[in-house]
């Protein structure tokens, strides 16, 4: 699934993996997020590039599963419902994982930009 992401388009992958960038504005001295109105074409891109990220996934999805995920915003939040389900469904086969063994599992997916440095 990462090569088929990545070669649509190699930000959807940056998206999925370090979350979108949610356009922001500076009012003394804090982020807050821009209105609708104050959206420039960067921010748009942005935009649609979490919106077509999400589109991947849910292709990639069952339709039950797609039921459970599709009002969630952030593809980050559709793929760690997504483990979830995972999870939930080797319980029900017996199989129990302890908590340390499942970091271990999601470390082991994540792609070399998150090693330490």
């Amino acid at each position: 699934m990462t090569i088929f992401i990545q070669s649509l388009d190699y930000q959807l992958w940056n998206i999925i993996t370090n979350g979108p960038e949610i356009p922001t504005k500076i009012v003394d001295g804090q982020r807050v997020l821009k209105l609708n109105n104050e959206y420039n074409d960067h921010d748009f891109k942005l935009l649609q590039l979490n919106a077509k990220a999400k589109n991947v996934i849910f292709c990639a999805l069952s339709p039950s599963e797609f039921n459970r995920v599709s009002s969630l915003d952030f593809t980050k939040e559709i793929m760690y419902a997504r483990f979830n389900d995972i999870i939930n469904a080797l319980k029900g086969l017996g199989m129990v994982y302890t908590n340390h063994e499942l970091v271990s599992k999601i470390l082991k997916c994540l792609p070399k930009s998150w090693e330490p440095k």
